[in-house]
């Protein structure tokens, strides 16, 4: 599916709010409610858009630290990513998980309450997997945080 202009303007308010109605965002791209309505489901279809969610605020609910630990390992085997991948799943404080380039091979992002609960994940991570080294570092401020793609209107 290739997309135009009006599919980028409706994945762009899409992104900010997905909770406008149809007629609202008709009038934000400047297209009738049936033909939103007709490109949002193309949309879906095709997996530009993957999900609808609510962003729930972490700190409200407690959840105060935020930490990104860097694994490194000595094992590069499908073996040992697919146990990582499994145990990554089964830990809902971590968020989001990267293999990279470079001296770090994976990254990952996670959300607890505290440095005890972050002992207690480090603690289940590292029973599952075996890993060479494990660091981490904590976040003390967020200066930008987004989960919006930038999309240019061409």
């Amino acid at each position: 599916m290739e997309i135009n202009t009006f599919d980028r303007k409706i994945l762009q308010c899409l992104q900010k709010d997905c909770s406008l109605s149809i007629e609202v965002l008709g009038e934000q791209v400047g297209l009738s409610r049936n033909a939103v309505w007709r490109r949002v489901k193309a949309l879906e279809e095709h997996g530009f858009i993957k999900s609808k969610v609510a962003i729930v605020d972490a700190h409200k609910l407690g959840l105060d630290l935020q930490v990104f630990i860097q694994i490194r390992t000595s094992q590069h085997n499908a073996d040992w990513r697919k146990r990582l991948a499994q145990t990554v799943q089964s830990l809902p404080q971590i968020q989001s998980v990267h293999r990279m380039t470079g001296d770090l091979d994976y990254l990952i992002m996670a959300r607890v309450a505290n440095m005890a609960e972050y002992d207690a994940l480090y603690q289940r991570l590292t029973k599952k997997v075996q890993m060479s080294d494990v660091s981490a570092s904590f976040v003390m401020e967020s200066l930008k945080e987004t989960t919006e793609i930038p999309i240019s209107i061409a």
